[in-house]
């Protein structure tokens, strides 16, 4: 049989150890799936939405360390892939997209599906280029993965239908195809002294650390005792930071804690370790600011810095310890450290199991305490990733997945699906919103039909509920947020999947304890209550306006009942 374009893409991928590729068919894509058929050797993933496809595949890249690929058909097809694929670019996470075309000879005469993949794709990718003839292959796709590995990010192969068909009679595809390099990136002997220099000098240093801090935790314990450092934790950093530190006072941010947001304020010196933290609001106006980023181009990105070193976290911080040479009081440490404590017993108590509806809190809890040691948990945008902060307890071995940087609705499920089919021997769990799960809903099937035992908790509120509180913030009556939601459970059920619906508190250990050791998929619907304040750490004037000006609306309009309804979740416990 003569070999094809698509037969020398479906080679270098092979060569370069992918496994599978999530996507849905379609006509542009005949000839690349038949090469995938007659090869055997990769797996087609078959989901019903694209966007799930691009999500997954981040989310098995970000599992697995290596490129994950994803594909859509003409037009539409790989139009829906934009949103998963700007998630993956953000995240950093090395994926390739093919992007079907329609028929090269067709472009550009507004032909049926016609878009322009090679420029709506360049936004969220580090490499898009057009495939047009064999003399291309199978440097091109060669070139698309090296970059994606090489910049964590989004490369795509645009593949007009017609293209991948051709017939390719060039060199053979190099058995590697792939360099994956690991450098040590450090500073200077003279930007360490600098650096050293400004951390010497100060009296009341805090650490801000993100997921630039992965596999560092052992030396940044060794650098907090050093400095005497109350550390914070961006919500990137805390799968890898949280768990066995003695110097952890919680995150900063519109989910953090008040300890780590005024830990950060009353500092004279603010360390910036792998993160990107990006609300400007949130950091000191008086403090010397240093910052260390394996990417230099984020140096004072988001707030105006003293000094800013380039380097990988773990080697930056090693070089950096023996040159620490002042002593430092435990005073800062301390207080913030007793601050955390008292602010993490209050979160606590908020996590109990009270009356109907459901305090999500004590939903959050019970999966925590309930979850295996190494499970694997994706949340959704919104509260989710609220209570995920707050109450999920992280080991070493868990994971977090979410859109952290995009922010996008509906990415648990999908970023679910590419962890399970990534390391299928681990438990995973999506905890999803009810907005999120009812977006991108049809990819159930997706669980069902490739058998992957994901456990689905969805937060049942009724509502998009983080929204709800921007509106009550800045004192807009709620409008447009409400969600008539089905029982989830029974259309899971009606779907040949486990449902389980959950309305009292008594019964949701029980049903959390069923749901995990089912062997399969299962949908936990969990009715929580639509009236939980998820408060920042700090309240400023604006928002307290804001808030009074809801309330005020709230009777005015004849809504005074969701102000009592309010009180008695938040104050009547």
């Amino acid at each position: 049989m003569r070999r094809t374009i698509a037969d020398s893409i479906v080679e270098s991928l092979l060569n370069a150890g992918v496994k599978r590729i999530y996507g849905i068919i379609g006509d542009s894509l005949n000839a690349l799936l038949d090469a995938i058929r007659r090869s055997g050797k990769i797996e087609w993933i078959h989901v019903r939405h694209e966007e799930v496809a691009a999500f997954a595949a981040g989310a098995d890249a970000a599992m697995n360390g290596g490129i994950a690929v994803c594909a859509g058909s003409s037009g539409p097809g790989n139009l829906h892939l934009i949103n998963g694929l700007y998630d993956c670019h953000r995240n950093r996470v090395p994926v390739l997209a093919i992007a079907a075309h329609i028929p090269s000879s067709e472009i550009g005469s507004s032909f049926f599906q016609e878009t322009r993949p090679d420029m709506l794709f360049q936004e969220c990718s580090f490499f898009c280029e057009v495939v047009t003839g064999p003399g291309q292959m199978p440097r091109a796709v060669t070139m698309a993965m090296q970059t994606a590995t090489a910049r964590s990010g989004v490369s795509v192969l645009v593949l007009p239908g017609d293209v991948a068909a051709f017939e390719y009679d060039e060199s053979p595809v190099p058995e590697r195809i792939i360099h994956s390099t690991h450098p040590i990136v450090c500073p200077s002997a003279e930007e360490l002294k600098t650096l050293a220099d400004y951390l010497n000098k100060g009296k009341r240093i805090t650490l801000l650390c993100g997921a630039g801090c992965a596999g560092a935790h052992a030396s940044l314990m060794k650098l907090c005792e050093k400095l005497q450092s109350p550390m914070v934790i961006a919500l990137r950093g805390k799968e890898y930071l949280e768990y066995d530190n003695p110097y952890s006072v919680g995150l900063t941010g519109l989910i953090g804690s008040s300890s780590g947001y005024h830990a950060m304020m009353e500092c004279d010196v603010l360390l910036m370790l792998g993160t990107d933290f990006p609300y400007r609001q949130f950091y000191p106006h008086e403090a010397t600011i240093l910052q260390v980023d394996l990417d230099s181009s984020r140096l004072g990105r988001r707030t105006t810095l003293a000094y800013g070193v380039c380097g990988d976290v773990k080697t930056t911080v090693e070089m950096l310890i023996p040159l620490l040479n002042e002593p430092h009081s435990s005073d800062h440490l301390q207080y913030f450290a007793a601050h955390y404590a008292k602010v993490r017993q209050e979160l606590d108590n908020l996590a109990a199991p009270g009356r109907a509806p459901i305090h999500p809190q004590f939903l959050m809890k019970v999966i925590s305490d309930l979850a295996d040691e190494d499970a694997v948990l994706t949340c959704d945008v919104g509260t989710p990733t609220v209570w995920a902060a707050r109450y999920l307890r992280m080991n070493g071995k868990r994971r977090l997945l979410g859109s952290f940087n995009h922010g996008t609705m509906a990415n648990a499920m999908p970023q679910a699906i590419g962890a399970q089919v990534a390391q299928p021997g681990r438990q995973v769990v999506s905890l999803s919103g009810d907005g999120g799960i009812t977006m991108l809903l049809g990819d159930l099937l997706t669980l069902r039909q490739h058998k992957l035992p994901i456990k689905i908790v969805v937060f049942n509120n009724g509502a998009l509920a983080f929204v709800e509180l921007e509106m009550k913030a800045a004192g807009f009556l709620e409008f447009g947020t409400e969600l008539d939601n089905p029982n989830f459970a029974a259309l899971a059920q009606a779907m040949g999947i486990e449902g389980i619906r959950v309305e009292d508190p008594n019964d949701l250990e029980s049903a959390v304890r069923r749901a995990f050791e089912h062997n399969g998929p299962v949908l936990l619907d969990v009715i929580v209550n639509r009236q939980e304040l998820a408060m920042p750490p700090k309240i400023n004037f604006e928002q307290a306006r804001g808030f009074t000006m809801w309330m005020l609306k709230a009777v005015l309009n004849g809504q005074g009942n969701e102000i009592i309804e309010l009180a008695k979740t938040n104050l009547l416990r």
